[in-house]
């Protein structure tokens, strides 16, 4: 990716960092899209902004469905991502009149489908949970730790990550998350979660700690560093494949498993939709599928005419 297409490129991507406060993830994800979107238009000759038309953006989306361009061939879901960001570039080149028109507003990905996200049962968390508290070392500490952290506060992997341990209120047994957009919320802490970091804190963090230079989050590795989000995914998958969970078991499934098992529980979507910290509670209403057997509880239990008959209530004569 190279000239003035790509020089737009870095000029969206500083925008999307400086003025949206996006993640260095996220940016990190619209520039892969839009580079093979860069790529794609030199190849049909495009040199400048101005030069593209609608056809090659709607050119560009066949391309993505069929592998024609030299790419790998996406899913619905991965072609509508990768849309947005091509949508999203090119509002900004015309918003800063960089471009006359804007050619891609009229250009529609494909509707995914949706899927509904994988969860754990409550006996799996526990076993999950209860795996990782069996050891003693500071690394099974941290590790118990972080798994109920991810499980007690529906936190995404980068938000754990990240957490300060001046971001803990043990007082009010609350903690403070940053999401998308350094979007701030509280989250209360659970009594099982409050015990695994007091241990962590106490006998675990400090030799983690004297092995780095003194980070400030709350979950080191070896080497006293913080937690990368590889090193949180290989917690979760070390421990899951242990206890032989059907996988591959990911730290985004506790988050699953939080906002589901909440709402099986009675909770009201626009709560969750606040822990999670969701801008759309579209975004959250997806996890209010909950087991048949969750279901039929509920109707036997709360409907009147829901209680069944026994077979000698069925007989005739």
């Amino acid at each position: 990716m190279a000239g003035q297409l790509a020089r737009s490129v870095e000029e969206f991507l500083a925008h999307l960092r400086v003025e949206r406060t996006l993640s260095d993830n996220t940016v990190g994800a619209y520039r892969r899209d839009l580079t093979r979107y860069v790529d794609f238009l030199q190849a049909r000759g495009r040199s400048a902004a101005g030069q593209i038309t609608t056809q090659d953006v709607s050119s560009f989306v066949h391309a993505l469905r069929t592998g024609s361009d030299g790419g790998s061939l996406l899913a619905a879901r991965s072609v509508s991502r990768v849309i947005s960001a091509v949508r999203s570039w090119h509002r900004f080149l015309h918003a800063e009149g960089l471009t006359s028109d804007d050619v891609a507003a009229e250009v529609s990905p494909p509707a995914p489908k949706a899927a509904l996200p994988k969860v754990l049962s409550i006996d799996q968390i526990s076993d999950l949970i209860a795996h990782a508290a069996v050891g003693e070392e500071p690394l099974d500490r941290r590790d118990a730790a972080f798994l109920e952290f991810l499980y007690g506060t529906g936190a995404r992997v980068s938000e754990a990550c990240e957490l300060a341990v001046d971001d803990l209120d043990f007082e009010d047994r609350a903690v403070r998350l940053f999401g998308k957009g350094r979007k701030e919320r509280i989250v209360p802490m659970g009594q099982a979660l409050i015990d695994a970091l007091g241990d962590y804190l106490t006998r675990a963090r400090p030799q983690l700690s004297a092995a780095g230079r003194g980070a400030a989050v709350v979950f080191l590795n070896a080497w006293g560093k913080p937690l990368t989000r590889q090193a949180a995914g290989a917690i979760v998958r070390r421990h899951a494949e242990a206890i032989g969970l059907p996988g591959p078991v990911t730290p985004h499934m506790l988050r699953h498993s939080y906002a589901t098992h909440l709402l099986s529980g009675g909770a009201d979507v626009r709560i969750v939709q606040e822990l999670l910290g969701h801008a759309d509670v579209a975004t959250t209403q997806i996890y209010t599928h909950v087991s048949i057997d969750h279901l039929r509880e509920v109707y036997a239990t709360s409907h009147p005419r829901a209680h069944f008959r026994g077979p000698s209530d069925l007989s005739v004569g």
